[in-house]
């Protein structure tokens, strides 16, 4: 048995395209074309790709992009106020803060300020509440992009086991709630699991995300299962792996995410859906 390969860059693309016909028709319609401002804080040489690749993708669309790069010596009163003049600000409909922050930024309360309505990244304390609700509303763009790439593979997953390794709140806590909503029997492991890999020959479909270089081995996976790797890791020979050692799992696993072109993709996607749905949401259906 071979795993069958979730190519995330073509659902993206395909993904992209639709989002791109209907910036056209909306310009043909005279509607508000979605606006995404991005802030940037300090020199972090990964986030500058990854707000480059956002910018990019934003053109390919058709959205406004605004890139704010601005000094890790800027006061944390300083940010806020830009993030209070692009809430008032009606050409933007998406605010993103770049994550990792450095160190001597309070990282929730520079979320807090971000209008909810405008949090395309999903990590205000509302959306991240109104996902815990079952209500979901603009969600963490990670998340969401695995529940579109589990979705495309057509595998019903309600009911089985699944396994997040990885508690942070930027992947781990949200997707746990995305698990549960699509009805999975949901664990979350973290440093203080015991027994971790107990966990892992139980689990259905395991989703990884912790930094460590080819950390989940085929040997320890149930035969079939589902592996979804977000890890993004650069070896000393410049080579990019992901967390997961890609060939043991993929001879024993059902689907495999790879590393690149497995998830990165569609959380580029995914943060475009959120522009585009607070744009209509609050602006379209705005009485």
């Amino acid at each position: 048995m071979v795993a069958k390969i979730i190519n995330g860059l073509k659902i993206s693309k395909k993904i992209q395209k639709k989002i791109k016909n209907e910036i056209n028709i909306r310009k043909k319609n005279g509607l508000l074309i979605p606006g995404l401002a991005v802030i940037l804080i300090g020199k972090n040489n990964s986030s500058k790709i990854y707000v480059k690749n956002k910018k990019i993708a934003c053109k390919k669309v058709g959205f406004l992009s605004k890139i704010f790069k601005l000094s890790e010596n800027i006061s944390e009163n300083k940010v806020i106020n830009i993030l209070k003049k692009l809430n008032k600000n009606k050409l933007i409909h998406g605010i993103l803060v770049q994550l990792p922050l450095p160190k001597k930024f309070n990282t929730l309360k520079i979320l807090k300020n971000i209008s909810y309505k405008k949090d395309v990244d999903g990590f205000h304390p509302i959306n991240i509440g109104l996902l815990c609700q079952k209500n979901p509303n603009l969600r963490s763009c990670t998340p969401l992009g695995i529940i579109q790439l589990l979705k495309k593979i057509k595998i019903k997953i309600k009911g089985i086991n699944a396994l997040i390794i990885g508690a942070s709140n930027i992947v781990g806590r949200p997707m746990m709630l995305e698990l549960l909503l699509a009805g999975c029997t949901t664990t979350i492991a973290h440093r203080f699991t015991k027994n971790l890999k107990k966990h892992i020959k139980n689990a259905d479909l395991i989703i990884i995300a912790i930094g460590k270089p080819n950390f989940l081995h085929g040997k320890w996976i149930k035969k079939g299962a589902i592996i979804i790797d977000v890890g993004i890791n650069r070896l000393k020979n410049g080579k990019i792996v992901g967390d997961v050692d890609f060939y043991s799992n993929y001879i024993k696993a059902s689907y495999i995410t790879p590393v690149p072109g497995g998830v990165g993709p569609m959380t580029v996607t995914s943060l475009l859906q959120n522009t585009l749905y607070a744009c209509k949401k609050y602006n379209d259906l705005k009485k």
